[in-house]
């Protein structure tokens, strides 16, 4: 047998333990890459279930980034005057969760029929490490993983080839993962960084989900319906009546109350009642996430409604009544085609981030503005796409204090400017209606920023890079397929 110093030297191999020992965790800790339904009790039949996922055992996973980080940790130690060996306990790791899924992932070989094969990746990434010194009030933070969103600082613990939407499967296959983060919870990590047993807690933050796998996890109903925001209790209508005032009220362990009261139903309501009172929430929650705004799908959300304003602002929807679908789809065509013409961007089937990225400009605006007729008209689109770009780089920034103060002071003022500019001028498009992200751009940002600092930081991009990644080891070269482009 190799001996503990021996065993430090392996690749990938680290002492450590946990106080208390984990619950429910499997006890060895010389794991690589394990059958991802291990701690999964066995009942699946019908598909040979150790071909459906691989993962890291969690802990594990996390040994190994933090060793990764190592002189990083040192040198934030050095740098903030804490002696080598005054430290060794009060040490606390952020650790950022993204979960995604991805469509079609099948193998391509350009014969057969495309199976409808999809994957889950989860994965996560260490945000910070600070610690708070013996005698003192204040953490002070010594390291900050300075880029959060890249692929890069975003380790994958779990590939599952299950369909997000397939809500038992997805549970089943991530139960292990759950269990293996509320036991770390209860613990201290116990690992030699620099030389010296030092002692660490977890704080998990579930940020870089989309809306549609946030709604999954916390048990709320899809994405259209009437209660339009995973932060807030806000129906759609009220949204739409009151744009900007609202605070972020739901979390998780209120989510599992009400959950139990749409399970029991206590007062023998009618489902109407019922659900009025739990507030959409109609399914057990099944992973904690921070309620936030994922900026990624923020930006594609907006666009998509931009997208949709410039067609309606063609056909000068404003003063008519119910256009036939005819109408709507000859302005979509003349807007496709000047946009083509003037700002080189061909028509996507599904909004994508390069496409908002492009649209979201005031280039793009003026070029729309060549085929809205009305000069008043034109003004207030400039006037949206202005204010827009004004609130867009605070939910966008990595840091916004630092990156952009001045947007970040006047987004209150500017969130307020831009509904009364949507209940005036584009009344007729939000007329009991808004979008999930529109609402959450205008209600809830400063007060997550307020919060947490940042959205951008925080957000699903690193994960959703990876998926390239994925896409490459599996040979799906975006180019590479037979089929019709």
């Amino acid at each position: 047998r190799l001996r503990a110093a021996e065993k430090e030297l392996l690749p990938g191999f680290h002492q450590f333990e946990w106080q208390p020992a984990l619950k429910n965790v499997s006890t060895s800790c010389n794991v690589g890459i394990i059958n991802g339904l291990s701690g999964w009790a066995s009942s699946v039949d019908d598909s040979p279930a150790n071909t459906i996922t691989r993962r890291f055992r969690y802990d594990v996973a996390l040994v190994s980034a933090l060793k990764d980080l190592e002189e990083d940790i040192m040198d934030g130690l050095r740098e903030s005057g804490m002696e080598d060996c005054a430290c060794t306990s009060g040490f606390s790791v952020m650790i950022k969760e993204c979960c995604d899924g991805m469509g079609d992932v099948s193998e391509k070989h350009g014969g057969g029929p495309a199976v409808p094969e999809k994957a889950v990746r989860f994965s996560f990434t260490v945000m910070s490490v600070s610690i708070l010194a013996e005698e003192e009030e204040e953490e002070v933070t010594i390291f900050s993983e300075p880029k959060p969103n890249s692929e890069l600082s975003c380790k994958p613990l779990c590939l599952m080839f299950v369909d997000e939407s397939d809500h038992e499967t997805l549970t089943a296959v991530m139960a292990p993962i759950v269990a293996e983060r509320n036991a770390m919870k209860e613990s201290r990590l116990i690992l030699s960084i620099g030389g010296l047993p030092r002692s660490f807690r977890f704080h998990f933050r579930g940020t870089g989900y989309d809306e549609k796998m946030v709604r999954e996890l916390e048990g709320l109903e899809a994405s259209g319906s009437t209660y339009v925001c995973t932060l807030c209790d806000s129906t759609r209508a009220e949204a739409s009546e009151n744009l900007v005032l609202h605070s972020i009220t739901r979390n998780h362990e209120e989510n599992l109350e009400r959950y139990e009261i749409w399970r029991t139903n206590p007062f023998s309501e009618s489902p109407d009642e019922l659900r009025d009172r739990v507030k959409g929430v109609s399914a057990k929650p099944f992973m904690e996430t921070q309620p936030t705004l994922d900026a990624l799908h923020c930006d594609i959300g907006n666009a998509t409604e931009f997208y949709k304003i410039f067609q309606d602002e063609i056909g000068e929807v404003y003063q008519k009544v119910n256009p036939s679908r005819e109408e709507r789809r000859s302005w979509r065509a003349a807007l496709d085609k000047q946009l083509r013409k003037k700002m080189k961007l061909k028509p996507v089937m599904r909004m994508n981030g390069n496409y908002a990225r492009k649209l979201m400009t005031l280039e793009a605006v003026e070029v729309v503005c060549e085929l809205v007729p009305s000069e008043e008209r034109r003004e207030a689109l400039r006037e949206l796409m202005r204010l827009y770009l004004q609130m867009k780089p605070v939910w966008r920034a990595t840091y916004p204090a630092k990156e952009c103060p001045d947007q970040l002071c006047r987004y209150s003022f500017n969130s307020q400017r831009f509904a009364d500019l949507l209940s005036s001028a584009f009344k007729y498009r939000y007329n009991g209606k808004i979008t999930n992200y529109l609402h959450k751009t205008l209600a809830h940002v400063p007060e997550i920023i307020e919060r947490d600092g940042s959205i951008g930081a925080w957000a699903s991009e690193g994960n959703e890079s990876a998926n390239k990644l994925f896409r490459r080891f599996r040979k799906m070269n975006a180019r590479q397929s037979k089929s019709f482009e």
